[in-house]
């Protein structure tokens, strides 16, 4: 059985005002885990550089440093090719795809209080300021 080609990672994948940084209240791992994985959840292994594409704005190192966090925690697996010049994969684990689950319930809480997340930022940022 021929495998299909995995459809490329759109660059933007998360430009959806509900799905954005601020929205997310709640952290799997570091700031850019659940981003991760999300680029990672269709099951196909992935490029570091096709990471990279909807993940234009995290720089390179800090993009390195969440995946080999990520290994370290057992969400990804990482697989060198022998090739020249070498091809690298990232892969979700069971332990990583355990996520996914957990992850969309935090998410679509996050959808239904993002108004009252912003004023409750909004209202603690006015605050700072006046003290």
């Amino acid at each position: 059985m021929i495998e299909s080609e995995p459809r490329p990672l759109s660059r933007e994948m998360f430009h959806d005002p509900d799905c954005s940084e601020r929205a997310q209240p709640v952290r799997v791992g570091g700031k850019w885990t659940a981003m991760v994985l999300r680029c990672l959840e269709g099951g196909q292994p992935r490029r570091f550089s096709e990471l990279r594409v909807p993940l234009h704005w995290i720089t390179p190192k800090v993009l390195t440093e969440t995946l080999r966090a990520m290994e370290r925690d057992g969400f990804v697996t990482r697989t060198v090719h022998d090739e020249n010049p070498p091809r690298v994969e990232y892969a979700l684990t069971a332990l990583g795809r355990s996520l996914l689950e957990p992850l969309d319930t935090a998410c679509a809480w996050a959808r239904a209080h993002v108004p009252e997340i912003a004023e409750a930022r909004a209202a603690y940022e006015g605050g700072r300021e006046s003290a």
